[in-house]
């Protein structure tokens, strides 16, 4: 097929696959599944090779990401089940102080949010945020705008919070998550200032119906009934204890030590190893809080939450060999001099389209970054972007991560959360959560492609 078919075909399926998932409600799995068969066939690849091809794409996820995927989502759950996400809540209402809420609620935010899921992190955070407004008189909006944005900021930017992990390891950074985690903290910087400065604006301008009359238990009721807090140093150790077993590693690494020892760190620095040993911190957590008893239930419930992450992210693999073979890349370099110019944009775009098509933000992370892919033959996307080095590849992760974000609407379970949690009508969540999300993902890729421009 001629490359103007191939575009052609790709623009087709994108638009097929959006259609099946928003309003056929065909599960996203199966949509992506169904679409890379469609695509390969009208593509013309050889049909004897399409079942090697499905098989090759699907099993390479699990190989390269799926335990961290799963080990992510367990340190995640273990934070919410034991207390510990509300004990590093805690730590920030009394480092941030009372006084500034909008500000206590965007980093609570953002720190629960690295490990815990956005959706999880509003609904275990939401009574503080209610219970500061009866201590304080502070604006509810604008503290439940913030909170919002705070969450949202590390559930798409920063491992190991599944999505940003799929998309690392699509894109060929998986065994370098803690670049990926640095590189998201940095871009989240300015993301987060933004959301701070829209929510101290909007806050003043919307006003809410009950005005949370019904404020229930005070904030030290909240932390008391969750019996005795895990201590601090329990509670950042599940999620710190990876990130500095890889620095370790990482450092290991570039400073080329040989023997031994210098091996050992280069184990414990794998991201494998590393996320194994945050859910051992994890275990004692649980066992401190006198809930191991939990532990199987609590695997039981994060591998059914999982489960659906990794079939969407495998059935992304697809789709990105799919491409691979049809010939989508050899067209994209004989046209470099077009494409080239969206450089790190590109895949913003793609990435926002999904997202705010269909809704989710890691079908949107997983779906863009196996279309971006780097596969085992060397091509991808993202050569012809010229985004060919390691830190290409991880700032084409922050531009798919700021296009996942953009924006959150009615589709989006996260809107609804938001707005119901928060006393919201439909009308003042698209002022609040949805130009919220706009302005987060503009601010987010304009300053991945200031990085781009500084860093490649």
């Amino acid at each position: 097929m001629g490359g103007v078919g191939l575009i052609i075909c790709f623009i087709v399926a994108i638009v097929l696959m959006i259609w099946l998932i928003s309003k056929v409600g065909v599960h996203p799995f199966l949509a992506i599944m169904v679409v890379s068969l469609a695509l390969a066939i009208v593509a013309g690849i050889d049909l004897a090779k399409i079942p090697g091809i499905i098989g090759n794409g699907f099993s390479g996820i699990f190989k390269s990401i799926g335990i961290v995927i799963i080990f992510g989502a367990l340190i995640g759950m273990a934070l919410e089940k034991t207390g510990a996400a509300l004990k590093l809540a805690d730590i920030v209402i009394k480092c941030v102080g009372e006084k500034r809420p909008e500000m206590a609620m965007l980093i609570m935010g953002w720190i629960v949010g690295i490990p815990v899921f956005c959706d999880s992190g509003f609904v275990v955070l939401d009574p503080i945020r209610r219970a500061i407004k009866e201590k304080i008189s502070a604006n509810p909006v604008g503290m439940a705008v913030a909170l919002s944005g705070g969450l949202y900021t590390s559930h798409v930017f920063i491992p190991p919070t599944p999505g940003p992990i799929a998309a690392a390891g699509l894109v060929g950074v998986g065994g370098n998550l803690l670049l990926v985690i640095m590189v998201g903290m940095v871009v989240s910087i300015p993301v987060l200032i933004a959301a701070y400065a829209y929510a101290k604006y909007i806050g003043t301008k919307i006003t809410l119906k009950e005005d949370m009359q019904d404020i229930g238990k005070s904030y030290d009721e909240i932390i008391k009934s969750h019996g005795v807090l895990p201590s601090a140093f329990l509670s950042l150790a599940p999620i710190f204890a990876p990130i500095v077993l890889m620095a370790l590693g990482s450092i290991v690494k570039m400073a080329k030590l040989q023997g031994g020892f210098a091996n050992f760190m280069l184990f414990l620095g794998n991201p494998v190893i590393a996320l194994g040993i945050g859910v051992i911190f994890a275990v004692v957590l649980l066992a401190k809080t006198g809930k191991i008893g939990e532990f199987n239930l609590m695997t039981n419930d994060t591998l059914k939450i999982v489960g659906p992450i990794l079939f969407i992210t495998a059935a992304g693999g697809v789709l990105g060999k799919v491409i691979a073979e049809a010939g989508f890349v050899e067209f994209m370099k004989q046209n470099a001099h077009i494409i080239g110019s969206v450089g790190i944009f590109f895949p913003f775009i793609i990435s926002a389209i999904i997202k705010t098509a269909q809704g989710s933000s890691t079908v949107a992370l997983t779906t863009t970054a196996a279309i971006m892919g780097l596969f085992t033959d060397g091509t991808s996307m993202m050569a012809t972007l010229g985004l060919t080095t390691e830190m290409g590849a991880v700032l084409t992760v922050m531009a798919i991560a700021a296009g996942a974000m953009t924006v959150s609407h009615a589709n989006d379970s996260y809107f609804w959360v938001v707005t119901n949690f928060s006393q919201m009508t439909p009308e003042q969540g698209y002022k609040t959560q949805t130009t919220l999300t706009l302005i987060m993902g503009l601010v987010g890729i304009l300053t991945v492609w200031i990085a781009s421009l500084i860093l490649l």
